[in-house]
């Protein structure tokens, strides 16, 4: 099977400082894999890799068979959803509108079936399609931006921090609800957090990353039977 995203001894740096030291990784299709550290560690240098916003230093980074450093990057992010922490909805756009914003740039106009849809998968009442983000509470706008990054049917989501702006319940809420799409849609899925617990609980992979190079990666149980050193045993305390 050929990896969704691959690393070759992809590394960022700037100056004589390294944001992410060379590495090696493959990210299958249909995995969730989440990005654990610190700030400043590396999971936001890698994430913008994967979507052409930062190109390596060294080596190459490939998605959907595709280098980076040499494909259309335009196209190549409107194959890729992005949802980052707060959702940043446009606050002068219905609902409906946010959701069909990114479809709207290839001239695509998202069908009322189709919107309320993505309404279902998200678990919000398909009554707020004519709402403005300011009258919905934080939980729905984060459902809503999950929304928007799913119109395009992406066979890649990435996720920066998405639910670090909520309060622990509906956090905990959402992540039932992301589990499920992956589960509904199979997309590939990686997930920048900081929380370990959060890590744990929804990916196949966990990668932990300090300083910009990687401490550990493997599943769930590898990390927390086996912790790779100091790093990730505070981590997991």
């Amino acid at each position: 099977m050929i990896p969704m995203i691959q690393f070759q001894q992809a590394g960022k740096r700037y100056g004589d400082t390294y944001a992410l030291k060379p590495l090696t990784l493959n990210i299958m299709p249909g995995e969730f894999i989440s990005l654990v550290g610190s700030s400043g560690g590396g999971k936001t240098t890698m994430l913008k890799l994967m979507n052409g916003l930062l190109l390596p230093d060294t080596g190459t980074v490939t998605v959907m068979g595709q280098d980076t450093k040499t494909v259309d990057l335009i196209a190549l992010r409107r194959q890729i959803g992005y949802v980052i922490q707060g959702a940043a909805l446009f606050p002068h756009l219905t609902v409906a509108d946010n959701i069909g914003y990114v479809p709207g740039l290839s001239k695509e106009t998202l069908s009322a079936e189709r919107l309320q849809q993505l309404m279902q998968l998200v678990d919000l009442p398909v009554e707020l399609l004519t709402r403005f983000p300011q009258s919905l509470s934080g939980g729905q706008q984060q459902r809503v931006g999950i929304a928007r990054a799913l119109a395009s049917n992406p066979a890649i989501m990435l996720m920066d921090e998405p639910f670090g702006a909520v309060d622990e319940i509906t956090r905990t809420v959402l992540q039932d609800s992301i589990q499920e799409l992956h589960k509904q849609l199979g997309t590939t899925i990686v997930f920048v957090t900081h929380n370990i617990r959060e890590a744990l609980r929804l990916s196949d992979r966990v990668l932990i990353i300090n300083q910009g190079e990687v401490q550990q990666i493997g599943t769930p149980d590898e990390i927390v039977q086996q912790p790779a050193n100091e790093y990730v045993k505070r981590l997991l305390r």
